[in-house]
C-alpha cells in the first residue's frame, strides 16, 4: 500500500458506509418489531402503514428511529477533545444513574429502569456501556504497556468492578457480561500483556464459578440460577424455565429455508408462543418470518457493520480514538454473539438485545451513541497534526502501523 492510501484511508471524515449499513438494519428492525406484535385476528392483507399504526411497539420503534440520526449526529458533533478530556465526568454521571435507580427502584426482581415521563423509562445501565468506553479508552491510551505496573492495575481494575457491582445488584447480570468482554477487547487491542490478560481471564471466571457455588450452595431461587438450571437441562425444565428457549429454537425451525412470510394467522410468533419476540428474542421472529435466508443475511449485515468498524479502527492514528472505535465494536459484538446463541439455545437466557433489532429506546440510543462515538472519531482524524496520546510501538497482535507520536 503507497503512502497515498494509507493518508487517504486515513483522512478526516464521516463514513456513509457505517451509516447506512447501520441504518438499513434498524428499518428492518421496525419492520421485525411490527411482525412480532402482530395480533391475533388482524387482518392479513392491510397495508403496512396499517399494521404499523395497530402496533404500540412498532409504533414506538418508529419514534426511537426517528430520534437516532439526532443522537449519532449531536454526538458526532461533539467536540472530540472535550470527550477525552471529560471521560471521567461521564463515568461518575452514569455510575450516579446507576446508583439511584438501584436505590430508588422498588421493583421486585430487576432493578434495571428508571421512570421519566409519560410512562417512558430508561436504562442507565446501557448507557453506562459508552460512559466505560470512553474511560477506559483514555486511561489505556496512557500508556504503550497499559496494566503493567500495580497501581495501574489496581485503579483501572477498580474502575471497571464498582459499577459492575452496582449493576450486578440490579439483577442485570447481561450487561455486566457486556461491560467486561469489551473491557478484555480493548485491553487486547491496547497491547495489555498476555500475562495480564490471563491474570484477568483468571480472577473473573473465579469469581463466576465462586458465585455460582455459593447460589448451589445456598439453596438460592435466583432466576439467573434457574436460566442456568433450564439450559443446561432444558428437557426437564421446558415448561417453565427452559419454555422460552424451546419455543425459540421451534420459531426459528419452522421458518425453514425461506420462512412462512409476514403477518400469517397460526405463526407462532402472533399466537405469542414465544415470550418477548419483539424485544431480546426477535431473532426467533426473523427466523419464523425469513428462515434461514433471513436469519444469514442478518449476521451478515452484523458481520459488516463490525468489519468496517474494524477497519477504521485500523486506520485511526490516535490511540484514545482507535480504542473508542475498538470498544464499540466489542459492546455490539457480544450482544449480537450472546443474544443470537441465546435464542438458539446455545447460551443461557441473559436478557441481552440484538443491536438495531430489539425493541427499546435505551438499548437503540445506546448502540446508536456508539454509532456516533466511532464517527466522532473519524471525523477529527488528522493526517498531518501529532495527536497527544502516545502510540504502540510494539505490538505483536496490533491492528495499525508504526506511528510516532509526540509524548505528553
Amino acid at each position: 500500500m503507497t503512502v497515498t492510501d494509507e493518508n487517504r484511508r486515513s483522512r478526516a471524515h464521516v463514513d456513509g458506509i457505517l451509516i447506512a449499513l447501520v441504518f438499513a438494519m434498524s428499518l428492518f428492525g421496525v419492520v421485525a418489531v411490527c411482525v412480532a406484535t402482530f395480533s391475533p385476528g388482524s387482518d392479513t392483507e392491510a397495508s403496512f402503514l396499517n399494521h404499523i399504526f395497530e402496533s404500540s411497539y412498532a409504533l414506538r420503534q418508529c419514534l426511537f428511529l426517528l430520534a437516532a440520526p439526532l443522537v449519532v449526529g449531536v454526538i458526532m458533533a461533539f467536540p472530540y477533545d472535550i470527550l477525552r478530556q471529560r471521560a471521567e465526568l461521564f463515568y461518575w454521571i452514569s455510575f450516579i444513574l446507576l446508583t439511584v435507580t438501584t436505590v430508588f427502584n422498588r421493583a421486585q426482581g430487576v432493578k434495571a429502569w428508571l421512570d421519566i415521563l409519560w410512562g417512558y423509562t430508561i436504562q442507565p445501565s446501557e448507557f453506562a456501556k459508552l460512559a466505560m468506553i470512553l474511560i477506559l479508552a483514555k486511561s489505556l491510551a496512557r500508556q504503550d504497556r497499559p496494566l503493567s505496573d500495580l497501581n495501574s492495575f489496581i485503579r483501572i481494575f477498580l474502575m471497571v468492578i464498582i459499577p459492575g457491582l452496582v449493576i450486578l445488584l440490579q439483577g442485570e447480570t447481561g450487561s455486566l457480561l457486556v461491560i467486561i468482554f469489551l473491557f478484555a477487547v480493548m485491553m487486547y487491542f491496547a497491547n495489555v500483556s498476555l500475562k495480564t490478560l490471563g491474570i484477568l481471564a483468571a480472577i473473573a471466571i473465579l469469581g463466576i464459578l465462586s458465585v455460582y457455588g455459593f447460589m448451589l450452595a445456598t439453596g438460592s431461587t435466583d432466576y439467573r440460577l434457574a436460566r442456568i438450571a433450564g439450559w443446561l437441562s432444558p428437557e426437564l425444565y421446558a415448561s417453565d424455565d427452559a419454555y422460552q428457549q424451546t419455543m425459540s429454537k421451534m420459531a426459528i425451525g419452522s421458518g425453514g429455508l425461506y420462512g412462512i412470510g409476514m403477518f400469517k394467522n397460526g405463526a407462532i410468533s402472533q399466537l405469542n408462543y414465544v415470550p418477548a419476540d419483539w424485544t431480546d428474542f426477535i431473532y426467533s421472529t426473523i427466523g419464523e418470518t425469513w428462515g434461514f435466508v433471513g436469519c444469514v443475511s442478518v449476521l451478515v449485515v452484523y458481520l459488516l457493520i463490525l468489519i468496517r468498524l474494524l477497519y477504521l479502527a485500523w486506520y485511526t492514528r490516535d490511540k484514545f480514538g482507535r480504542l473508542v472505535i475498538i470498544g464499540v465494536m466489542g459492546m455490539l459484538l457480544f450482544h449480537v454473539l450472546e443474544n443470537i446463541a441465546m435464542t438458539l439455545g446455545l447460551m443461557p437466557i441473559t436478557g441481552i438485545p440484538l443491536p438495531f433489532l430489539s425493541y427499546g429506546g435505551s438499548n437503540m440510543m445506546t448502540n446508536m451513541g456508539g454509532i456516533g462515538l466511532a464517527l466522532n472519531v473519524t471525523r477529527n482524524r488528522s493526517i498531518s497534526i501529532p495527536v497527544n496520546t502516545p502510540q504502540t510501538l510494539h505490538n505483536p497482535y496490533r491492528i495499525h502501523k508504526q506511528f510516532r507520536t509526540r509524548r505528553i
